[in-house]
């Protein structure tokens, strides 16, 4: 069983930074994508970024300029900094990993993003 583990998150006022860091043990197979969701208060969870083993990534639009993901292979775990935060970037940020064609989830970190 693939264990998922997030941590970093936090309160932080508006223009400020954190990062997030995800690790991933426990499974027989190679790590594929990782990356992260997000989900606010009342709403559904939407994807923000990922990025594959060979380092390419990808975000969505709202976080793009503000977001970098990074990974390192050896120690399957994944970074998500996260500068110039607003309120809007206020959520549970969730990691996850897909391995032999499963994706697994962290318990999630709480981000916000306040004043």
């Amino acid at each position: 069983q693939v264990q998922v583990v997030e941590s970093g998150g936090g309160l932080v006022q508006p223009g400020g930074s954190l990062s997030l860091s995800c690790a991933a043990s426990g499974s027989r197979f190679s790590i594929n994508v990782m990356g992260w969701y997000r989900q606010a208060p009342g709403k559904e969870r939407d994807w923000v970024a990922f990025i594959t083993p060979g380092g390419v990534t990808n975000y969505v639009d709202s976080v793009k300029g503000r977001f970098t993901i990074s990974r390192d292979n050896a120690k399957n775990t994944v970074a998500l900094q996260m500068n110039n935060l607003n309120p809007e970037d206020t959520a549970v940020y969730y990691c996850y990993v897909h391995a032999n064609g499963i994706r697994y989830w962290g318990q999630g970190t709480q981000v916000t993003v306040s004043s």
